[in-house]
């Protein structure tokens, strides 16, 4: 382990943090691994005794927060621990795993091997490392989204690491198969659809205006591909929020320009899209996305096969209906981010051995560990009926469901949200 030296900013004091790790941790002689982490602390308190809080940050393929400032979650937080901020394996510093550096490991198959060794078991295994060199007790732990998944993960094996979980829209299936996961969340993105286009219900003309255009016209983003109707309807993206499907109707309106030859889609608009589309910035979400479900079975590119049975949400329906968090065989050959990836992403899809178990249920049914978990009621990634039988099967996991906040919840009351869980786990709640 090393570490740098403390620096501040903007009142938030941080600490750089490295590791090395197994690649498998079931070969410790075998390949290694660095894997980064972050120390987030007020610097008016004494950071040397604060407890840690280890911050599991949602994806897969997600990097750490990179805070400019105690705000949200994190302020509410500080008051109390000492974050630990981490990049799980495979983003970020943490020995990145993209077109540019995965062929170091060799070809497709090779590849394919090594990103079997990047789930949650390993991210488990990689906490429990970093906490033994940092001398920690067992700490305190908060996953969001998939570091929720995680957070199960963490309870179901390595449990005497663990102080507290706080878990926020992360509670996913403990068995599979990855099918019902789209069947559910397919129903509530239809509802959200609904929603949205009763709110501005000018915007339904507009999209599918947008969908028959670069059908029709060669419309091509700032990073050269043509942009697609199904690349569109990732837009739908933006009702995992409460202020974000907002801000998809601003980006409606700046989309169509008059120019020499006609409308067209304009550069703001075409900018904007490519930021939403692309998966430069996290391609272990494309690659690993269906794995998150996988326990002994190939996923076989679930969501492809359960789309196929919702046809209005098939781009060349009438009014096609936006899409949210999945991940289609055809990412691979629209995004040049992911491009290179397609050999590899295909025998992911397909791969049926060496996908150990991500939960042990009798382990979870005996937990003793406080935990605490936030449902979101009409959450479109993460299913509450799903949600709600997961915490069920874990013995003494306490439920706040709620209306009022979508799957970014903590980005809207991130101080409120982790005040209430954390309250809930001491046992003073109100």
């Amino acid at each position: 382990m090393s570490a740098g030296s403390s620096y501040v900013v903007r009142g938030t004091a941080l600490r750089d943090h490295w590791f090395d790790a197994p690649l498998d941790h079931a070969d410790p002689s075998g390949p290694a691994i660095r894997l980064f982490a972050r120390e987030i602390y007020d610097p008016a308190l004494e950071s040397g005794n604060l407890p840690w809080l280890l911050f599991l940050q949602g994806g897969p393929g997600g990097r750490g927060n990179r805070p400019l400032g105690l705000s949200g979650w994190l302020r509410e937080a500080s008051k109390s621990f000492r974050v630990l901020m981490l990049d799980q394996r495979g983003t970020g510093l943490s020995t990145p795993a993209s077109r540019q550096t995965l062929p170091l490991v060799g070809g497709a198959a090779a590849q394919a091997d090594y990103l079997s060794h990047f789930r949650a078991t390993d991210i488990v295994a990689d906490a429990e490392l970093i906490r033994a060199q940092l001398g920690s007790g067992p700490w305190s732990i908060f996953g969001q989204s998939y570091g929720g998944f995680c957070a199960l993960t963490y309870l179901s094996f390595a449990p005497e690491g663990l102080k507290e979980v706080l878990i926020t829209g992360g509670l996913g299936p403990l068995a599979g198969p990855a099918d019902q996961v789209y069947e559910a969340t397919f129903g509530r993105l239809r509802a959200r659809n609904a929603e949205y286009f009763a709110r501005y219900p000018q915007d339904r003309a507009v999209a599918t205006r947008i969908m028959d255009h670069v059908r029709n016209v060669a419309e091509f983003l700032p990073t050269g591909e043509r942009l697609t109707p199904e690349r569109v309807q990732m837009l739908g993206n933006y009702f995992g929020g409460n202020t974000r499907i907002d801000a998809l109707h601003y980006l409606f309106e700046d989309a169509f320009v008059p120019t020499p030859d006609g409308d067209r889609l304009s550069d703001g608009f075409l900018t904007q899209m490519s930021a939403q589309v692309s998966r430069a910035a996290n391609p272990l979400y494309a690659l690993m996305h269906e794995s998150i479900y996988v326990q002994g079975a190939a996923s076989n590119w679930a969501a492809a096969r359960v789309l196929a049975g919702h046809p209005e949400f098939h781009p060349d329906a009438p009014e096609p209906l936006l899409t949210g968090e999945a991940v289609y065989p055809w990412y691979f050959e629209q995004d040049p981010a992911l491009v290179p990836l397609r050999g590899v992403a295909e025998l992911l899809a397909v791969r049926s051995d060496g996908w150990g178990p991500l939960y042990d249920p009798a382990q979870l049914a005996r937990n003793t560990v406080p935990a605490a978990a936030a449902v979101y009621a009409e959450d479109i990634y993460v299913d509450r009926d799903i949600s709600l039988a997961t915490a069920a099967s874990v013995r003494g996991l306490q439920v706040w469901e709620s209306a009022d906040f979508h799957h970014d919840g903590i980005a809207d009351d991130g101080e409120g949200i982790f005040a209430r869980l954390l309250s809930m786990v001491r046992g003073d709640a109100g």
